[in-house]
């Protein structure tokens, strides 16, 4: 599977769980818990495949790890900013699994995605 592809699926799929991280991390989160999934879902999507586009250019895993780490850390950073209903911001408990799954996308995309080849 190409990189950007691979990065696509993979954060779609980790961003299921990132969101649902919020009913241990904020149980009060409870009631909002579906559009939280969603959001985390498609966050997921967009740093995946900005993550896998890194990869298609760049082939190095620590600069896969570090480049997965900043880009989650940085789209997590931007919902957190978002406050709650009350007015309250959850830095830690979103950025944290944002950052989390920029790192394991940026070394599965490194360590497990193809690049095209070139016919000629």
């Amino acid at each position: 599977m190409n990189k950007p592809v691979l990065g696509l699926a993979l954060g779609g799929i980790l961003g299921i769980f990132d969101g649902l991280s919020a009913l241990i991390s904020a149980p009060e989160t409870a009631p909002q818990i579906v559009s939280i999934v969603v959001g985390s879902t498609v966050k997921g999507l967009i740093v995946g495949v900005l993550i896998g586009w890194f990869a298609k250019k760049v082939n190095s895993r620590p600069a896969g790890l570090v480049v997965g780490l900043l880009v989650g850390a940085f789209f997590a950073f931007l919902v957190a900013l978002m406050p709650d209903a009350q007015g309250n911001h959850y830095y830690w408990q979103i950025v944290l699994p944002g950052s989390v799954l920029g790192l394991i996308v940026g070394y599965a995309t490194q360590r497990y995605g193809t690049t095209a080849r070139v016919e000629g």
